[in-house]
Order: structure tokens, then C-alpha cells, then sequence
């Protein structure tokens, strides 16, 4: 399989700009990632500099493998990452444009690695749970409905791609907020903290500069774990609950 590869630059002698590349003898079962190592590996014999993309597990459980391809983030195949996506998606003789995510909140670090931190600073707000809960129940001990597990539980498979973000028309963090509010907040556990962890949240999400959500749902469309936009439903009665409760205490 031959392919054109139009990739972005930026740093180094790159000012921010898509080179292009041509790649031959691309095996279709190898993975995208593996096809970019290849190309890798040529650029390195050339004498000329890699390109600088981001991933880690490789299984699709860890999201940092985060492309736009042919302007789709992880690629056109749904329900998948980057990394899970195999080179017998395209044809050959195909031109793939392959660029980071593009958010004001995702500054581009080299290439194709973007800076997510801020994913990690709305976490860091309130997206856990601080009180003592005790010791680990016994899986009965704590009822909990099956229909509300799995809603947690589906809310819980965000990875933190932020997929979301680069479909975003407005680059909105909505969905990955509401996936990390919706999942304590419908378990006992996050329960003491449920105001307060999503007042937060938002907050820094406001502050990190992520747009609106115009209900698009391209961000539920393009999310490789499929995590539903009734979850933000769910976090804007949380916020509204949340901040009438705190306005009637002050």
C-alpha cells in the first residue's frame, strides 16, 4: 500500500505548517501508530527530524493517541482510538491529512502533541472523592440499582481523550466534565462532595477557556468510548441544584 501522508509541523525549523510525505509498502494490518513509526524510521534515515506524537498503552485505554485524521478525531472508524485504528481502513494510493486537536485550551507542544493539562487541572478541582469512605465493602454491602451502576459505570469509560473537545465546533469540555461529575455523582460515595465537586469542576472548565456546548453531539459522535450527552444533561441539573443550594445557605 502506498499513501500520502500530509502531516502538521510545528517546532523546530517548523513554523506551523503541513509537510508532505510519501510512505510505500505499508502492510494494511499494521496499526496508525505503527504506520507513523515506519515513517519514523525513514525520516531517521534520511537524517532528517521524527515527528512527535503522543501514546502510551496502545490498547485503547489510555487516550493519549490523540489525532485528527482527515479531519475526524481518532480517525474515521467509531468507537475507536487512534491506536486501534489498522491501516486496512484506507486505500492505497490514499491521502491521509494528519493533524493535532485544535482547542485554545490544547496549546500544540511539537507536531502533533498537544497540551491537555487542563484536563487535568478540572480533575484536580473536585473529580475525585477526599472523604473517608472506609475500608473496601463487600460487593452486596452497598446497594446500589443496576441501572444506576451502569449509567456510572458508562460515564467512567471516558478516558480523557479529549476527542470531545477537538469536535467540538466551539471546542467545548462539556462531555468530558459532565463523564467525570455524572460518574461520583450517582455513587454513594461521591455523595458529601456532590455540590461542591461539580461548582468546581465547571468552574475551572470556564476558567481553562473551553467554549459552550450548542448541543452539536459531535463530541458524542467522535468519542472513542461512545459516553452519551445525557451526561451533560445530567451535570447542568447537578450545577443548577448545586448553585441554587449555595445561593439560599449564603
Amino acid at each position: 500500500m502506498k499513501l500520502t501522508l500530509k502531516i502538521w509541523r510545528q517546532g523546530g525549523k517548523y513554523k506551523g505548517e503541513f509537510v508532505t510525505y510519501q510512505l510505500d509498502n505499508v502492510n494494511e494490518h499494521m496499526s496508525f501508530l505503527e504506520m507513523l513509526d515506519v515513517l519514523n524510521e525513514q525520516l531517521i534515515r534520511q537524517k532528517e527530524e521524527p515527528i512527535a506524537f503522543e501514546h502510551d498503552c496502545r490498547e485503547g485505554i489510555c487516550g493519549t493517541c490523540s489525532l485528527v485524521i482527515n479531519g475526524r478525531p481518532h480517525g474515521p472508524l467509531k468507537g475507536t482510538t487512534t491506536c486501534q485504528l489498522h491501516m486496512r481502513m484506507f486505500k492505497d494510493g490514499e491521502t491521509i491529512v494528519i493533524e493535532p486537536f485544535r482547542a485554545k485550551a490544547f496549546p500544540v507542544i511539537r507536531d502533533l502533541v498537544v497540551d491537555r493539562s487542563a484536563f487535568d487541572r478540572i480533575i484536580q478541582a473536585g473529580g475525585y472523592v477526599s472523604v473517608n469512605t472506609g475500608q473496601a465493602p463487600e460487593a452486596n454491602s452497598i446497594p446500589i440499582e443496576k441501572e444506576v451502576a451502569s449509567r456510572a459505570f458508562d460515564a467512567a469509560a471516558c478516558i480523557g481523550c479529549g476527542a470531545c473537545v477537538a469536535a467540538c465546533p466551539n471546542a467545548s469540555a462539556m462531555l468530558f466534565t459532565a463523564a467525570k461529575v455524572s460518574h461520583l455523582a450517582l455513587l454513594p460515595q461521591g455523595q458529601v462532595e456532590r455540590k461542591r465537586r461539580v461548582l468546581r469542576m465547571v468552574a475551572q472548565m470556564d476558567k481553562e477557556g473551553f467554549g459552550r456546548c450548542s448541543n452539536v453531539k459531535a463530541c458524542e459522535a467522535e468519542c472513542p468510548k461512545e459516553i452519551s450527552v445525557s451526561n451533560i444533561a445530567r451535570m447542568n441539573r447537578e450545577y443548577l441544584f448545586a448553585a441554587l443550594a449555595s445561593e439560599t445557605m449564603a
